[in-house]
C-alpha cells in the first residue's frame, strides 16, 4: 500500500532546513492529557485550571523554561482569545486568577 505522500506527490519532496525544523516542532506538539476531574465535554474549567497551574509553576520556580510544558498544555486546551485576554489582564494587574 503506498504512503499518502507518495500517492499525492509521486516522490517525497525535498525540504529546506527551515521546513525540517518546523516539522520537528510539529511532531513534538502535544495537547493536554485527559484529566478525570473535568469529565464533561465543556473544558472551560480544565482550561482555567491548566492556565493557573502554569502561573503557579512560574510563581514557585521562577523558571520559564522549566514551566514550558505546563504553558504548552494550557495554551493547547484554551482558546487563543482567552489566553490573549488573560495576558492583557495580567499586564494590567487585573487578572482574576493567580497573581505572580
Amino acid at each position: 500500500m503506498p504512503k499518502l505522500n507518495q500517492s499525492m506527490f509521486g516522490e517525497i519532496p525535498e525540504l529546506t532546513e527551515d521546513q525540517k525544523q518546523t516539522m520537528e516542532v510539529i511532531k513534538n506538539v502535544r495537547t493536554t492529557p485527559r484529566d478525570a476531574r473535568f469529565a464533561t465535554n465543556n473544558q472551560a474549567n480544565h482550561c482555567w485550571n491548566r492556565y493557573n497551574e502554569w502561573l503557579l509553576c512560574l510563581k514557585n520556580t521562577g523558571d520559564e523554561e522549566g514551566c514550558k510544558n505546563m504553558k504548552q498544555m494550557a495554551y493547547s486546551i484554551c482558546p487563543t482569545i482567552w489566553t490573549e485576554k488573560w495576558e492583557e489582564e495580567r499586564e494590567e494587574g487585573r487578572f482574576p486568577g493567580l497573581k505572580l
